[in-house]
């Protein structure tokens, strides 16, 4: 994180912070899918510049060290740099090349920001609706940015983006519930813990009984609701982004089923698919739909 209290006092050349951003790509790889690997040559060093920014904003959001909320707004600082070619931080630089390049508008990386903020301020969520907001700002943004770095900006093709995007969020979430707990963080919603009957206590000594299987299958029927809400979107994609978004949607109705499979208990087990899983549902989505570029 020192790079961003203080970035270097001249910028990276161009091409080094692009390989800035891939390396950051390649120490987290198994956040990308098999798909990844049928990107065209030519978006691979973009696509590593957008995920070197969601990589950094989330580790100042997650793991930083110090004042998050004033390395975030150092952060914005650098962002609004890069719009203007001003940028120093390598992972900025790049940004601000690839924003330039593809027409990128500012608005979805701010809002991308945000949702790191709103993880240091808010650690609950009293409604459904309220989760929804932080969504909007922690997941949609990146889909949307993905559609147009490939060349898409229809509003129909971004509300469908934005329920799967959504619907990824949320099962990540109900994937998670335990890891957040350790950061002080529930997202459930209260009103519908309270639907139930369970307590933020009983969450906390990690109880799982009917009460919280109920809750928890409402919310991943939510979630799939969302996915099959989005689902169309691959339809009107090409190429590798139409695999990687049918990917993306068949992946996360997966974890939920699994979910489901453990009676709910994501408290005591993560739910995750193995690689030979990952492998299986990439070879049935290549195969089914003949989408490779």
């Amino acid at each position: 994180m020192e790079l961003v209290r203080e970035p270097p006092a001249a910028p990276p050349a161009l091409e080094e912070a692009f390989r800035f951003s891939a390396a950051l790509a390649r120490r987290h790889y198994e956040n990308f899918s098999l798909a990844s690997l049928l990107v065209p040559r030519r978006l691979r060093k973009h696509i590593f510049s957008l995920y070197g920014f969601f990589r950094t904003t989330d580790d100042l959001g997650d793991e930083a060290a110090g004042d998050r909320l004033a390395l975030l707004d150092r952060w914005e600082k650098e962002l609004e740099a890069a719009f203007r070619g001003e940028a120093r931080h390598p992972v900025m630089v790049a940004l601000g090349e690839t924003a330039r390049r593809f027409d990128l508008p500012i608005e979805p990386f701010r809002k991308i920001i945000q949702a790191n903020r709103m993880d240091q301020r808010t650690h609950r969520y009293r409604t459904y609706e309220e989760l929804l907001h932080y969504c909007d700002h922690s997941a949609n943004p990146v889909g949307r940015l993905y559609l147009m770095l490939f060349g898409y900006r229809d509003e129909g093709l971004f509300a469908l983006s934005d329920a799967t995007c959504t619907a990824l969020q949320l099962t990540n979430l109900w994937q998670d519930i335990s890891r957040d707990l350790k950061k002080g963080r529930i997202y459930i919603p209260l009103e519908d813990m309270e639907k139930f009957g369970y307590s933020e206590e009983d969450l906390l000594r990690g109880v799982v009984d009917e009460r919280f299987r109920r809750l928890m299958a409402l919310e991943v029927d939510r979630a799939r609701e969302l996915f099959h809400k989005g689902y169309p979107l691959y339809r009107h994609l090409t190429g590798f982004l139409r695999v990687e978004v049918r990917l993306f949607s068949e992946g996360g109705l997966a974890v939920l089923r699994k979910i489901e499979r453990l009676e709910y208990d994501t408290l005591h087990r993560r739910p995750t698919l193995s690689r030979a899983e990952k492998f299986s549902i990439f070879l049935r989505t290549l195969v089914g739909h003949g989408s490779a570029p």
